[in-house]
């Protein structure tokens, strides 16, 4: 397993993608501020750390009416990239694990993908890119 990054959940994605690069001068490595996701590069070479819309993650851990209250709701996000998802998910299934969804493709996103939440109900996300044609 391979540590990605961590991922704020945010409303209001313009004002953060200026925040970030704008206020704190942090360089975009993925994304713009026209669009609904962008990673940072936090030290030479190294990505670990993104924004991407709130409401475009609620669908995918069950919350696709945003019925959850505010308080409830996804904010952040640590993400691992894995060789495969597949497999993870069965290994850890078999340790007693519990996932919020089955691992699933994501082709928007580029990505399979399947969540889980630690003890303190954080959002992990595992993830494998999706072979490009």
């Amino acid at each position: 397993m391979k540590f990605s990054n961590v991922r704020l959940l945010v409303k209001d994605y313009k004002t953060c993608f200026k925040f970030y690069t704008e206020e704190l001068g942090l360089e975009p490595t993925w994304g713009d501020v026209e669009g609904c996701y962008a990673s940072f590069k936090v030290a030479d070479g190294i990505e670990g750390f993104a924004i991407f819309v709130s409401d475009y993650m609620a669908p995918t851990v069950g919350n696709a009416d945003k019925t959850q209250p505010s308080g409830y709701r996804e904010k952040s996000l640590v993400s691992f990239e894995v060789e495969n998802v597949d497999e993870t998910y069965q290994e850890f299934s078999k340790k007693g694990i519990k996932f919020i969804n089955r691992p699933m493709d994501m082709p928007d996103w580029g990505m399979r993908v399947v969540y889980l939440r630690d003890p303190e109900e954080n959002l992990i996300e595992f993830y494998t890119p999706l072979a490009t044609e």
